[in-house]
């Protein structure tokens, strides 16, 4: 699954392909967590994105381009209600978020993606399923925490198998970085859920160290009483990617943080 909205207006379809490179405030392109890859749509797919694209979905821009939003997204705009909020970042092809989605209709979920032709399945699914309670964002995920959400705004957060960028030379690649859990618990409201899967060992500790440094998170355990009082659901279905993974012989690694109530001791 890859790593990976401004504001109310709705922002036209982009083309096809290519997505603005992520710049840092210097104006220097910074390491964004995802590969390049082609991601054409079939002909279906596209009836589905220009129908569909223009209600459910904006692209996001880096806070430092000359597209940037002036203020955060208005997400009970964008779903005309007031809910509990969840930015799932790398949704891929949409297989647990339209289940998740599914099995809590008071939530709402904001599905991030950089590449087109997952967003596309994702569309596809929801007109298939009926599902209301999903709204999509293509683009890179810091920009989406930096430019569209706004601090103490989200519910939950979740990050399933992001990229491992396995080699050494492309760590400095990975999500799960401090400067992005800083960046999730800062937009996190009291009480508010980071739930990440990954079946790489590797970065499974990784993402466990950092995310027991941020001083904002404590770990929860989901068996435990903790466990009990979240503000969203923390039972993941399987995907046919984590079954193939597990056949390899992948164990998948579950973390799972709260944000922190204000003057409670950890």
């Amino acid at each position: 699954m890859s790593a990976q909205p401004s504001v109310d207006a709705v922002t036209p379809p982009t083309p096809p392909d290519a997505l603005p490179g992520a710049r840092s405030a210097g104006g220097y392109r910074r390491n964004t967590s995802f590969r390049s890859r082609r991601s054409a749509l079939s002909a279906a797919q596209q009836r589905t994105w220009a129908r569909l694209w223009p209600d459910l979905g904006i692209v996001a821009a880096s806070r430092h381009s000359a597209d940037a939003p002036d203020e955060p997204l208005n997400a009970g705009a964008r779903f005309g209600r007031d809910a509990p909020l969840v930015l799932e970042i790398g949704c891929g092809t949409g297989t647990s978020t339209l289940a998740m989605a599914q099995s809590e209709p008071g939530v709402d979920v904001i599905a991030v993606e950089v590449y087109r032709r997952g967003l596309a399945q994702l569309l596809s699914a929801i007109e298939r399923e009926g599902v209301s309670n999903i709204r999509l964002v293509r683009g890179d995920a810091v920009d989406v925490l930096e430019s569209l959400i706004a601090p103490g705004s989200l519910s939950g957060v979740r990050v399933f198998f992001p990229d491992p960028w396995p080699k050494a030379r492309h760590r400095k690649r990975r999500l799960l970085q401090p400067a992005t859990v800083a960046l999730i618990a800062d937009r996190l409201q009291a009480g508010g859920v980071l739930h990440a899967a990954t079946d790489h060992p590797g970065y499974g500790e990784q993402i466990a160290e950092v995310g027991d440094a941020e001083p904002r998170l404590t770990r929860v355990d989901p068996a435990g009483p903790a466990g009990t009082g979240l503000p969203i659901s923390v039972v993941r279905p399987t995907t046919k990617y984590e079954d193939k993974a597990r056949h390899a012989g992948s164990a998948v690694t579950e973390l799972l943080w709260q944000r922190r109530f204000e003057g409670r001791a950890s």
